[in-house]
C-alpha cells in the first residue's frame, strides 16, 4: 500500500482532529501542555487516530504553539496515532523535519488577495513552497505526507467566488508540485451542500485513488450539511475540531470547525465506521473547557447525546 493509502486508507472515512491548532489560533488563552496530553491522550483512547497539533511559527507570534514539537512527540507515543503541523515557509518546514511528524500542511490560497493579505506571497510562490517542502522532505529521506491546503476554495471574504475549475486548477499544480493530498477548505464558511458537491466530485475525479481532505467551518450553520454532501460526493477524509473550536481572522464572529463530535455522529448514521467512542470522545470536551473557561463551544451531542433508545448507527 502507498504511503498515502496507509496513512488514509480509501476503503474507509478518516477524520483528522484539528482541535489543538486550528481549534486554538484565535483563542485568548490556551491548555498547558499537559493539559493538551490529557487532551491527546482521551481523545486516543476514544479512537481518534489523526491529531493536527500545531504550528511550526515562531513562539513570538504564536506563543500557543510553543510546545509542538512535545506534542508531536506526544503523538508519537500513541498506538496507530498520526500527527500532523502547519510550515507557512521554509524555515519552518525545515523545523518540522527535525521531528517525527507525520504529516506537513502548507496553505495556498484560492485567490490572489486572500493570498497576499494571508501569508504576504502570491499563489504561484505558495504552490513554490509546497515544491520546496517536498524536495526538502525527500532529501532528507523523512516519511511525512505533504498536504497542500486550499483556503477560501468556496468563496473568499475579500475577493467574493472562486470558479470551482480554479481550485481544481490549483489542486492539480500543488499535486505537480510534490503534494500527497490536497484539503479543500471553506474557510470562512460560504459554501452550501451544492457546492461541496461539485467541487468533492470534482477532486475525485482529479485525485482518482489518492486523498482529499474537505475541511469546513459552520460559520453560517452549514457544516454537519455539507459534510453529509461531501461523504456522498465520494470524500473519505474529513476535518472537525472538539467543541467547534477554532475560526478564521477573515471571518469576524466565525463560530469555528465542524463539530468533531457531531461530525462522528454523522458518518456513523450515514454507515460509515469511524472507530471511535461517540460518548468518551464528548466527554474529552471538559478538558478543554476547563483549561479554556472563556471560550464558546458548540454541538448537537454535546446538549443532547446520541440517542439512547435506539442504535442510531446505521
Amino acid at each position: 500500500m502507498s504511503r498515502l493509502g496507509t496513512a488514509y486508507p480509501p476503503d474507509r472515512v478518516s477524520l483528522r482532529e484539528v482541535g489543538l491548532r486550528d481549534g486554538l489560533q484565535l483563542v485568548k488563552s490556551w491548555p498547558t501542555t499537559e493539559e493538551k496530553r490529557d487532551w491527546l491522550v482521551r481523545e486516543h483512547a476514544a479512537g481518534a487516530r489523526h491529531f493536527e497539533v500545531g504550528s511550526f511559527l515562531p513562539a513570538s507570534r504564536m506563543p500557543q504553539f510553543a510546545d509542538v514539537r512535545a506534542m508531536i512527540e506526544a503523538v508519537g507515543t500513541l498506538d496507530g496515532a498520526r500527527s500532523a503541523a502547519l510550515a507557512l515557509n521554509e524555515r519552518g518546514a525545515a523545523d518540522a523535519l527535525e521531528t517525527q511528524v507525520d504529516e506537513i500542511v502548507c496553505v495556498i490560497s484560492a485567490t490572489e488577495e486572500h493570498s497576499q493579505a494571508n501569508m504576504r506571497r502570491s499563489r504561484d510562490d505558495a504552490i513554490g513552497l509546497v515544491r520546496s517542502v517536498a524536495r526538502m522532505r525527500d532529501e532528507r529521506g523523512h516519511g511525512a505526507l505533504i498536504n497542500a491546503g486550499i483556503a477560501m476554495a468556496f468563496g473568499c471574504s475579500i475577493a467574493g467566488r472562486v470558479e470551482p475549475d480554479e481550485v481544481l486548477r490549483l489542486a492539480e499544480a500543488c499535486m505537480s508540485a510534490g503534494a500527497d493530498v490536497i484539503g479543500i477548505a471553506d474557510t470562512v464558511g460560504f459554501a452550501g451542500p451544492r457546492q461541496v458537491t461539485r467541487l468533492a466530485s470534482g477532486m475525485r475525479v482529479l485525485v482518482g485513488d489518492g486523498g482529499f481532505i474537505i475541511h469546513l467551518h459552520d460559520t453560517r450553520g452549514m457544516g454537519i450539511a455539507n459534510a453529509s454532501a461531501a461523504l456522498d460526493a465520494g470524500c473519505r477524509i474529513l476535518d472537525g475540531s472538539l467543541g467547534g473550536l477554532g475560526g478564521c481572522p477573515f471571518a469576524p464572529g466565525a463560530t469555528g470547525n465542524v463539530v468533531f463530535e457531531d461530525l462522528v455522529y454523522l458518518c456513523e448514521t450515514k454507515g460509515f465506521a469511524t472507530g471511535i467512542d461517540l460518548p468518551a470522545l464528548a466527554a474529552v470536551r471538559s478538558v478543554a473547557e476547563k483549561a479554556m473557561p472563556g471560550e464558546s463551544f458548540y454541538g448537537g451531542i454535546a446538549r443532547a447525546g446520541p440517542p439512547a433508545t435506539l442504535d442510531w448507527r446505521a
